[in-house]
């Protein structure tokens, strides 16, 4: 019980420190903004050997075997039973949810499409944060929020022709399933350091990831080559568990609402990877759109709470 104590002690300090520093704070969230944004990427070079259920059930295991080895090499003593059902939201939001509704949309979807309606994630989960957590950001903040969003949903609906596939619905429960679990896991992050909500997430993933991989691995074919190892490696390291931790200790750092916002550039980030990893048409209307939602994100970083 002594250890416990302490070591619930030590990271308290440590996310106090981090709040005291929101320069320090916006640049992790950027960063994880960047690990994401090339998550699709990744994905659709990953769905060239895999299919779309195994290669959700083997990232999330592989991530959770480098999660659980951090946590048990650091001797990282197991979370309050009262964090257990926030830890549960964010496996079912970030670690299941999430990549299975997207990798199943991008079987038919590209990766543009999709980036740019996973980029209504920001305000998606500053609805859930308000709602959840009880902040209350300032109207204008909301405001900017908004436009940014329209911007967004008018890209969409240009690119698609007004028409909603069976991916689009796919995509918009992911940013359902996603905007809970950022939530809960930036709320325990004030609790607890970020690497840990993600690593214990994973861990508790585990017992439904392991027999669904060897299930997915039976009955999908694989097709290992250069692109398919490097694009599960990267969702399963660098999206799965890297990006998460230093999300997480970002939005913990400069609040849920402020670090959603800095996601309306994953999907503008998204489109360059596109096009220079997978040779996909840039959209005319991108720089107009990357133009106003970075007006925006300006504008939502400086409105006070």
């Amino acid at each position: 019980m002594r250890a416990q104590s302490s070591a619930t002690t030590a990271p308290r300090i440590a996310v106090a420190t981090d709040r005291d520093r929101p320069g320090l704070g916006t640049l992790q969230a950027a960063l994880g903004v960047i690990a994401f944004s090339l998550t699709f990427p990744a994905t659709a070079w990953g769905l060239e050997g895999f299919g779309p259920w195994s290669l959700v059930a083997v990232r999330s295991v592989l991530a959770a075997v480098i999660a659980g080895g951090c946590l048990l090499g650091l001797r990282v003593p197991l979370p309050a039973r009262r964090h257990w059902p926030g830890l549960a939201v964010v496996g079912a939001g970030v670690v299941l949810g999430f990549p299975l509704l997207t990798t199943l949309a991008l079987r038919t979807s590209t990766t543009a499409h999709a980036a740019v309606v996973v980029g209504l994630l920001p305000l998606t989960t500053a609805l859930c944060s308000a709602l959840r957590v009880g902040t209350r950001p300032s109207r204008t903040f909301w405001t900017a929020a908004l436009a940014g969003a329209a911007a967004v949903l008018a890209f969409t609906v240009q690119q698609s022709g007004g028409a909603l596939s069976t991916a689009d619905l796919y995509l918009f429960a992911a940013l359902l399933v996603c905007a809970a679990g950022y939530t809960e896991g930036g709320r325990l992050a004030k609790v607890m350091p970020g690497w840990h909500v993600i690593g214990w997430a994973l861990v508790l993933c585990l017992p439904l990831t392991v027999p669904m991989a060897a299930l997915a691995l039976a009955q999908e074919p694989v097709r290992l080559t250069a692109h398919s190892v490097t694009g599960l490696l990267w969702v399963a390291v660098g999206s799965q568990f890297v990006g998460l931790v230093i999300w997480y200790r970002g939005m913990a750092a400069i609040g849920i609402p402020k670090a959603s916002q800095l996601q309306l550039a994953q999907p503008l980030l998204t489109l360059v990877w596109s096009v220079l990893l997978l040779g996909e048409h840039l959209p005319v209307a991108a720089p107009l759109t990357a133009a106003a939602v970075l007006v925006c994100i300006a504008v939502t970083q400086r409105a006070r709470g």
